[in-house]
């Protein structure tokens, strides 16, 4: 088949056209037809996670085709999840998952919003406004919105001495998940993991260094932060001691046992005296190894690789505790927490290329005999580890979900520690700023403007409305005060305690998490607001 979609053919007056291949087979949809079933497919997902949003939201049950079971509310895990077929489906799949990228919150919110403009943008289209004046239109609305953002945004102390203003904020941020059974617990862990790993002055936080372990059994209050490493596996010979002090660690990637020529090689052991005189070969090689490791003065072994029950006795005996088959991340990690070096040669091993950690114990649960590694009071302290517990592996799955969003959320404030109010609060601001810079308009972008300010009210609607209250009552009282009282802090109660300032509730969001949600659904609308022309293969459909 040629790349060419089709042939070439002379109408009577010898203009060409061309005959598209199998036109026959093909579906279409132009115009306004295609904008509309876009809007509907974006309009059914964005009504599917609507539900979920805020404190009260509700999880949604994912069952894979293999029958695997995920339980959650955490907006882009459902889209990740959820088989869509239609590709505008797909699209906000896509935007959901850029949210949790570049910022880890939000990613409930920003679809919603979507869904919001494109419902309110179905509107205007059948008004006959041309989309591409309303994707302008929503262009420069969100412009407003940011600006009014920027204006209501207040500074948030970020101080490593003072916590607790953001361990309230990682409280909020959980206070959507399974984990508010141990709310604060959770909070906690997530703020001293990243002030650990933090560089204030530089406002940068290494993701890398933070690493999240799980082990099913036990309850979800178990869960620590491990200043140090955490490694799933056990020292390999059970006789070996399960706590050591004052550990130096050798790093090494080259396995324990004798060398073997590289080439293709054949080896005849014709006799008794050529089998001992191989074996005492390989243990004097053994031997040598080792030697090497204890030289260096290391007292434990950490390998990439195995090493067969002869090595395994052989350090058993040399009192050298060593681990085995420790994985590439595991063993950056290691060597970041330790100060170490990693070793691909024993030849090249020194004193200084090792690590040294305060304390290396084993760690075991239950009856299941599971065992881990920890690694503790290391050299360089910013390597930490959350080790988080759970009744089952979907509560645990879901933990460390909860977690990364906390994370995520502080380390936007260690970045920009600007605010903005939550529950709704910001959206209904900027809603007002938008429908009054609708009225100093005269041209047509005007009627997009309004649009766009009714779709900002759609976050408060849907809060409201999954905390059990009446959603266009709440909204109206709530602009009414909000211009009555000029307090762009008043936002939905969603808990009902009958006070609506999110300032006293510590429900805050991150400045930049806000803006990036504006400006990502915007961006998806007006390009799915430019496409006017599908074509699919019948088969596809």
């Amino acid at each position: 088949m040629s790349a060419f979609p089709g042939t070439f053919a002379f109408d009577e007056y010898g203009r060409p056209f061309i005959i598209l291949r199998d036109q026959e087979q093909q579906k279409r949809i132009t115009g306004t037809d295609a904008i509309k079933t876009h809007i509907m497919a974006a309009r059914q997902i964005a009504s599917t996670l609507k539900t979920s949003l805020g404190p009260k939201g509700l999880d949604k049950i994912m069952v894979s085709p293999d029958g695997d079971v995920t339980v959650t509310n955490d907006g882009a895990t459902i889209m990740k999840l959820m088989e869509v077929e239609h590709e505008i489906a797909k699209l906000m799949v896509q935007l959901s998952q850029s949210q949790d990228d570049e910022i880890g919150d939000g990613t409930t919110g920003v679809v919603v919003l979507a869904g919001a403009l494109l419902e309110q943008a179905e509107g205007l289209i059948d008004r006959g406004i041309h989309p591409i004046r309303i994707a302008d239109g929503f262009e420069l609305a969100a412009q407003c919105a940011i600006k009014q953002l920027d204006a209501i945004a207040e500074p948030f102390p970020v101080d490593p001495k003072n916590k607790e203003p953001l361990i309230q904020i990682a409280m909020t941020t959980l206070g959507s998940k399974i984990v508010n059974k141990c709310h604060r617990q959770m909070a906690e862990m997530a703020v001293d993991a990243v002030l650990n790993v933090a560089d204030i002055e530089k406002k940068d936080v290494n993701f890398e260094l933070i690493k999240i372990e799980t082990k099913v059994g036990g309850r979800m209050e178990d869960s620590m932060l491990v200043k140090g490493v955490i490694v799933d596996k056990t020292l390999s010979h059970s006789q070996m001691p399960k706590e050591l002090k004052n550990v130096k660690l050798a790093i090494l990637t080259c396995p324990f046992e004798p060398p073997k020529p590289k080439t293709k090689h054949k080896l005849d052991v014709t006799s008794a005296e050529d089998y001992r005189a191989l074996r005492e070969y390989e243990q004097e090689k053994f031997k040598l190894m080792v030697k090497q490791v204890k030289d260096a003065g290391a007292t434990l072994a950490i390998c990439q690789w195995g090493f067969d029950d002869e090595a395994n006795h052989l350090l058993l005996q040399q009192e050298l505790p060593a681990v085995r088959w420790v994985g590439g991340p595991e063993i950056e990690l290691i060597a970041i927490a330790t100060g170490g070096r990693i070793v691909p040669r024993f030849e090249e091993l020194t004193p200084e290329k090792l690590g040294s950690a305060g304390l290396v114990r084993e760690m075991a649960f239950g009856t299941s005999k599971d065992k881990m590694l920890v690694i503790e009071e290391c050299k360089n302290s910013k390597a930490v580890t959350i080790f988080l517990r759970g009744g089952n592996a979907m509560i645990i799955a879901e933990a460390k979900r909860s977690i990364h969003d906390a994370i995520c959320v502080v380390r936007s404030l260690v970045k920009d520690s600007r605010i903005v109010y939550g529950g709704g609060a910001a959206e209904i601001s900027c809603s007002l700023a938008v429908a009054k810079e609708a009225d100093q308009l005269s041209t047509l972008e005007q009627y997009a403007f309004r649009a766009f300010s009714v779709a900002l009210e759609s976050i408060p609607l849907a809060l409201a409305e999954n905390s059990g209250l009446h959603p266009v009552e709440t909204l109206s009282e709530l602009k009414a005060s909000q211009v009555a009282e000029k307090m762009p802090s008043l936002g939905v109660d969603c808990m009902l305690t009958g006070d609506s300032d999110m300032k006293n509730h510590n429900v805050v969001e991150s400045l930049h998490s806000k803006k990036q949600q504006i400006l990502l659904s915007t961006q998806l609308v007006k390009m799915i607001l430019k496409i006017d022309d599908v074509r699919s293969n019948n088969s596809g459909m």
